[in-house]
């Protein structure tokens, strides 16, 4: 509740520093923060278990350990993203403050599908989570690239909305108290309704959209690639891990009685995903296409946690969204200093800024899933939580295999980065700063702390004042 609150709030406030404060360096303190308000008032909440605003929602919104942590390491890598890339917002337009605002409106987004208790709020959620989007992709207005981006989010998304109304609308139908409250559907053991199980369909196919999960993954890499790279990274990170956390939370307080009866067509989406996703990015030149394909296949990986439904299954997702997020703004934050985004820009990085080429190593060997890194934990987590499930064990042994197919894509940057030479400067000098430096150097610390005592995220999820 404190951060939907005052998300909204501060985002009211970026829009008003806007038209009253012309320097672009301010917007990004006062983000900041902004930011690092929120982030201890939802300290405060999952620690008291009290929200300091008293607001009836009317059980609409319910607030657990879990979705609190969750809530807790979206908003700390936000602030990383703040420190690492704030002052790239000043190179995508002269609007910095409402680049801000936006986002401070997305945080809201966060919140309700996090919170969620209704398939109304899941909708609203959605669309405050969306709409921003559609506008920071197509932010770069000089862009041909970043223009063709917004257009075909904004049409794919619209379209992905319009299938969720269809699917509340079969659910409210065919329920017998005609509710939208999650605990009200109240699916039984036995044969399920039609009118539930096309709008159960409807809705998997809109949550895949907005997960970007295989088959309906194309719009990902064409806007990822066409956005501006400082938003890319914020969407591939934040907003991809609340629309996960929003499917599994929809899906196990809703239909999770009746898992059985739409397990076996997640097994064929995570499958596809993996597939689809670690097969393309093999293929890829552009760093930044690689990594639109890479999350794909990272997706596949989070929807294991939906096959398996268990209290394993939520620790990864949450141990998963800290890890790839990290790793990702992390990468990208590097990325974003390169005047090359191919895989040959990244040639002899090692000797001409080290530092870059020390993190950018730990980063992607977390993408990889490489012991001692928080991508390994999660994704131990995730295997371990699909075992657990009992069902469909070649679901875990392929996952395995295409983890090992990723090591490819992302070591052929590494081998770029250490073992290959390159004459010319593919690095912006002027723009790396000490302070930039040491952010990455925290940031990947944190990867290592994270793969060492990943108990530091997941004993929050039990905690009961």
């Amino acid at each position: 509740m404190n951060e939907i609150i005052l998300s909204a709030i501060w985002g009211i406030v970026m829009m008003l520093a806007g038209a009253f404060v012309k320097s672009k360096s301010i917007p990004k303190y006062l983000a900041i923060a902004g930011i690092v308000v929120i982030l201890l008032a939802n300290c405060h909440e999952l620690y008291m278990q009290e929200p300091l605003f008293g607001i009836e929602t009317k059980d609409m919104l319910h607030t657990t350990s879990l979705n609190l942590t969750f809530i807790t390491v979206m908003l700390a890598c936000t602030l990383l993203f703040f420190l690492l890339n704030g002052r790239d917002f000043e190179k995508v337009g002269s609007n910095v403050s409402e680049f801000f605002a936006l986002i401070f409106f997305i945080l809201c987004g966060v919140g309700l599908v996090a919170t969620f208790n209704t398939l109304l709020i899941l909708f609203i959620g959605i669309e405050i989570l969306s709409i921003p989007l559609y506008i920071l992709t197509g932010s770069d207005k000089r862009n041909l690239k970043s223009n063709e981006a917004a257009l075909k989010y904004f049409l794919m998304g619209a379209f992905s909305t319009g299938i969720m109304l269809m699917g509340i609308a079969f659910i409210y139908g065919g329920t017998d108290s005609a509710s939208f409250f999650l605990n009200n559907i109240n699916l039984g053991a036995g044969k399920m309704p039609v009118l539930i199980a096309v709008g159960l369909v409807l809705l998997m196919i809109a949550m895949s959209f907005k997960v970007s999960a295989a088959p309906f993954h194309f719009w990902t890499p064409d806007v990822y690639d066409g956005a501006p790279t400082v938003f890319t990274s914020f969407m591939a990170t934040i907003v991809k891990a609340a629309g996960f956390f929003a499917f599994i939370r929809l899906f196990e307080n809703a239909f999770g009685s009746v898992q059985p009866q739409w397990q076996k067509l997640i097994v064929i989406i995570t499958a596809a995903t993996l597939l689809i996703g670690n097969l393309t990015a093999v293929f890829q030149q552009s760093v930044k296409r690689m990594l639109a394909y890479s999350s794909i296949a990272q997706a596949g990986f989070m929807l294991l946690a939906l096959f398996a439904l268990n209290d394993k299954a939520q620790e990864g997702l949450v141990l998963y969204a800290a890890a790839y997020s990290l790793a990702t703004i992390g990468i990208f934050a590097v990325l974003i200093k390169m005047n090359d985004y191919t895989v040959d820009g990244f040639n002899g990085l090692a000797k001409t800024q080290p530092v870059l080429a020390l993190t950018a190593t730990i980063f992607l060997l977390s993408l990889t899933g490489i012991p001692l890194t928080a991508g390994f934990q999660a994704k131990f987590y995730m295997l371990i939580a699909a075992v657990s499930n009992g069902h469909n064990f070649w679901l875990v042994i392929l996952a395995v295999l295409c983890a090992a197919i990723s090591a490819y894509y992302y070591f052929r940057v590494i081998q770029a980065i250490y073992f290959k030479e390159n004459s010319e400067a593919n690095v912006q000098e002027w723009d790396i700063t000490p302070a930039f430096k040491i952010l990455l150097l925290i940031t990947a610390g944190l990867i290592i702390l994270l793969g060492i005592a990943p108990h530091l995220i997941t004993d929050w999820l039990h905690y009961n004042p």
